[in-house]
């Protein structure tokens, strides 16, 4: 797929540029943002350099995940980054993080929203996962608050520095946000 840009009422999500190098430096030094995501820690502008020039158009080529860049307006500043990628047949996985000066304003609920529905009428996605190490609550109040059901706890369920760590999983379905679904569902009766 080739890259294309999303719009919301307040956001623009296009993809990453060599322009937003510095940007993506400077936001991936915030303690928080390195304390709950893979990114490597200590964040070096090479890093930032290889996310942008190498990892993000890697991903759109391969058509295996999706990043975006999440900016107020359409030159605004970035206010964060979010992706999907695709780990399963049909189940595509979300993830994100939000520069410290923007948290707080809903922008990453409204991009997640946006991405959910991107997720099932332009990929074809039957399930939408989130996944997020238990205690990152500012993770899991963006993923209740776009739609997300938290379904419970994996035990050493994400890999993070090296240490296996317990996380919460949350999912959403076509039908959870008004969508139709490519197949029907047959839920567990209690």
């Amino acid at each position: 797929m080739e890259p294309l840009t999303l719009t919301t009422e307040r956001l623009t999500l296009r993809t990453f540029t060599p322009d937003d190098t510095d940007a993506v430096f400077e936001a991936c030094q915030d303690p928080e943002i390195r304390r709950w995501t893979t990114i490597p820690s200590p964040y070096a502008r090479q890093h930032a350099e290889q996310f942008v020039g190498r990892m993000v158009p890697d991903g759109w080529r391969d058509d295996t995940e999706y990043t975006f860049a999440v900016r107020r307006g359409s030159d605004g500043p970035l206010v964060a980054a979010v992706s999907l990628h695709h780990p399963r047949s049909g189940t595509w996985e979300i993830g994100y993080w939000t520069a410290k000066e923007h948290r707080g304003h809903g922008y990453m609920t409204e991009a997640v929203t946006a991405l959910t529905g991107f997720a099932f009428t332009t990929l074809g996605a039957i399930r939408l996962e989130w996944r997020a190490e238990v205690g990152n609550t500012g993770s899991r109040a963006v993923a209740e608050k776009a739609g997300f059901v938290i379904e419970g706890t994996l035990r050493a369920g994400l890999l993070n520095k090296g240490t296996l760590r317990d996380c919460w999983i949350g999912a959403v379905l076509p039908s959870d946000v008004g969508l139709p679904s490519t197949h029907p569902y047959l839920p567990a009766r209690p």
